[in-house]
């Protein structure tokens, strides 16, 4: 029986994400053709999926530069990658905020041992975006920022969604991370009729970014709405 975390390592692979988006605004796809990330991937899911048990899923907005852009695992920077998931990588460092509270949470859940055994976490959108800014540099896209770069993921999203789902995904609820993401999950799932119901958290940058005294207020919120 081929279990979660083979389905869930092949349908990273093979993500592609080819609507025109306008010269302002690329994909970016951790994945593709990256050996230190696609490595990574193996290591993380075979450790802490390899079974076939069923799971509800987390749903960030989509990859950051510094989290999954770079690791390929959600929320995951490269120092929880060592220090809470015993993956070592010398490839790449970063530092990403969100997985400092992110990895709080699952250490107070239990740890990540528990916490993956029950839970899932990936994007609405399992592929990110950059775009030109004034200055011309290149930075984090959200895939809601724009109408017209919803309306070319959506279809995306539901499909690589549905994707999630057949790994072993129990849809009678899901939980997403932001509000104003949470908004746009609606639209998705009042069109596809994915999840019986959601409960919205706030994001883990708005609260490491503007909250950061209520830090374990927000870590309580977490673990009474996950069902701890």
């Amino acid at each position: 029986m081929t279990t979660f975390a083979e389905k869930v390592i092949s349908f990273h692979k093979y993500l592609c994400f080819d609507a025109p988006l306008g010269e302002n605004i690329q994909v970016m796809n951790p994945f593709s053709e990256n050996e230190a990330v696609l490595h990574i991937l193996e290591q993380f899911y075979t450790q802490f999926f390899r079974d076939t048990l069923s799971r509800r899923i987390v749903l960030g907005i989509n990859p950051g530069r510094l989290g999954a852009g770079a690791t390929g695992i959600p929320f995951t920077d490269t120092k929880r990658l060592a220090e809470d998931c015993g993956i070592e990588t010398t490839a790449i460092q970063t530092h990403e905020p969100s997985s400092v509270f992110v990895y709080d949470m699952i250490n107070a859940y239990g740890g990540s041992e528990k916490f993956y055994s029950q839970f899932y976490i990936n994007s609405v959108c399992p592929l990110g975006f950059i775009e030109k800014n004034k200055k011309g540099n290149w930075v984090n896209c959200n895939y809601y920022d724009y109408p017209e770069l919803f309306e070319a993921t959506k279809d995306f999203i539901i499909t690589t969604l549905k994707e999630q789902i057949a790994f072993g995904i129990d849809t009678s609820v899901c939980y997403i991370l932001g509000k104003k993401n949470a908004k746009f999950f609606k639209k998705i799932n009042d069109e596809a009729k994915l999840f019986d119901s959601f409960v919205v958290f706030d994001h883990p940058r708005y609260i490491v970014q503007y909250k950061l005294k209520q830090k374990e207020a927000y870590i309580e919120q977490y673990l009474r709405g996950l069902g701890d």
